[in-house]
């Protein structure tokens, strides 16, 4: 060990060669070599550290001192606390959710994203909520590390059988059905469900549905108990994917009532102020489990339970259900600029992400559909024959099939895994190769064929004819329809929502799902969606202006 009174120099120690590593603190390593360019690597995961606090002399200014803590409680609660920590260390501060490994393996864990108060984003972008609070705690307990995917139910569910994951946590009732496909933990949470109707409704009981429809949200314990007594009450089920459009369907007088699990339901109307009402008395209901594929991981799932039995015992459980379900819930703003104050980085984040990813997809596509495109136009049958495959199977597959064979099936066949970004690249990518190999094909066709029949008759190649006299001319013709592309690519990101990508439509439902202000947020989504097409479609206009007079 070498021993310097400074940082600075300490590093320089090591880059010089002199010595081979440095140990420092977390904190102060990560913004000298991501704020600063330091030349080091971070070469292991982070040791488990102590805290820093404010001091005072022993015994003395009591004052002072329950002011520093009423101020820190403060700037923890509204938000600058993490802005300060994101200042100084970047959006990869230690205040998000993931925990890092102190002496075993990281797990990758997948949770729903419109579960509140079990899973939700805050107003800070972070994932928090019961099972958010609670994984991360018992990661902690145990020394294990954890990746959160927030997919949502469905896909977090697929994501699971298919080994894309290592767990589950989203509020997922134990049933007998599901342990035949997935091991759980032991119960966290006794539920129960609760059928709400709209806060002027005058249905009061079971029996008052009768010819009407009730909504539900698929795969939770209420759109089970809905369903083994509908045929008794005689009512219909309108099933949606998350609480919020399922609530707003109740609102809107489109469902007479929706069952829910009472926690949930309970924090809409009770912490959000959602204008429905609780009808009935609260159901027996079952128990939520930690989730892991069959016969699998049993080595997490000890670690699950044994973290889940050390929070009950030393009160950590306790203090994570009051922070949700006591009635200090704060409430969101949810009027139009209240939601935008509240939201505009989520927001942008969740715009930066679908422009990056439609640029990304959209500059793969192009190199993959211009050879498509060529081969569709050349003299040589079996390119034909390759083009002509490729473009029906493409054209012809939904999105949404494409993008779940290829975030779920791929990994599952290869033995590999995806990230849903990587994924949602590849899905629009092969998606839009085939319409754009279609636009090549049609600006190509589209220039006179005795310029092509001119230049060979001069001794030129076809591939010198090609590149010199018809593709200039045909890219002339295609530029409007490759900005439309473009803008087609960019709305279908919001499809990849589907397999846990968080781009802008994404970022919707996750705001909404702790706010219930679906109205206002989806007018401010298709308000962000309709700037940028404008955007785009005024560039196409004034690239194809420039082309003609050109």
């Amino acid at each position: 060990t070498t021993v310097f009174e400074d940082s600075a120099n300490m590093y320089q120690d090591v880059l010089s060669g002199n010595s081979v590593a440095a140990f420092e603190d977390y904190p102060v390593m990560a913004y000298a070599i991501e704020d600063q360019g330091l030349a080091l690597k971070l070469a292991t995961e982070k040791e488990a550290g102590s805290s820093y606090g404010f001091a005072v002399a022993k015994d003395t200014n009591p004052e002072l001192l329950a002011m520093f803590n009423a101020g820190l409680a403060n700037l923890k609660s509204d938000g600058t606390y993490q802005a300060i920590q994101e200042k100084y260390l970047g959006a990869s501060a230690d205040t998000s959710l993931d925990v890092p490994a102190q002496n075993g393996k990281t797990y990758i864990i997948a949770t729903d994203t419109t579960f509140a108060p079990f899973e939700f984003q805050d107003a800070n972008g972070n994932y928090v909520g019961i099972d958010m609070d609670l994984i991360s705690a018992i990661a902690k307990d145990q020394g294990f590390g954890i990746e959160i995917r927030p997919l949502g139910f469905n896909a977090a569910l697929q994501a699971l059988e298919a080994k894309q994951v290592d767990a589950v946590i989203a509020g997922m009732s134990i049933t007998d059905e599901r342990k035949q496909t997935f091991d759980f933990s032991e119960p966290y949470f006794e539920s129960g469900v609760v059928m709400a109707v709209a806060a002027d409704s005058d249905i009061d009981s079971y029996e008052d549905l009768e010819g009407l429809t009730v909504a539900v949200k698929t795969g939770t314990e209420g759109a089970t108990f809905a369903e083994s007594i509908k045929d008794e009450y005689g009512f219909t089920l309108s099933t949606f994917d998350d609480s919020a459009n399922m609530y707003q369907d109740v609102i809107a007088g489109n469902s007479v009532a929706a069952f829910e699990d009472y926690p949930v339901m309970a924090y809409a109307i009770e912490g959000q102020g959602i204008a429905l009402k609780l009808a009935t008395e609260k159901e027996a209901g079952g128990s939520y489990g930690i989730a892991v594929a069959k016969d699998t991981n049993v080595e997490l799932l000890n670690m699950i339970n044994t973290g889940l039995a050390n929070l009950q015992s030393n009160g950590t459980y306790e203090e994570i259900l009051n922070d949700y379900l006591g009635s200090d819930a704060e409430a969101s703003n949810t009027s139009f600029f209240g939601l935008i104050q509240e939201n505009w980085k989520t927001l942008l984040q969740g715009l930066g992400r679908t422009i990056l990813i439609t640029f990304a997809s959209i500059v793969i596509a192009l190199a993959l559909g211009i050879f498509i495109g060529l081969f569709s136009v050349s003299p040589n049958k079996a390119l034909n024959w390759i083009a002509t495959i490729y473009v029906d199977i493409m054209r012809g597959v939904p999105l949404i099939v494409l993008a779940f064979f290829v975030y779920f099936s791929v990994p599952q066949l290869m033995g590999i895994r995806m990230s849903s970004t990587v994924a949602g690249i590849i899905t629009l990518s092969l998606n839009a190769a085939a319409y754009l190999a279609e636009i090549f094909r049609g600006g190509i066709k589209a220039v006179d064929v005795g310029q092509m029949e001119a230049g060979r008759s001069l001794g030129l190649t076809y591939q010198t004819t090609m590149n010199k006299i018809i593709l200039p001319q045909a890219i002339r013709i295609m530029i409007p329809s490759f900005i439309n592309q473009f803008v087609i690519t960019l709305k279908d990101t919001s499809i990849l929502s589907i397999i846990g990508l968080v781009e802008l439509t994404q970022t919707g439902k996750i705001i909404i799902a702790r706010t219930y202000a679906s109205g206002n947020m989806w007018l401010i989504i298709g308000l962000m969606y309709i700037i940028v097409i404008t955007i785009l479609t005024k560039i196409s206009k004034n690239l194809e202006g420039r082309l003609k007079n050109g």
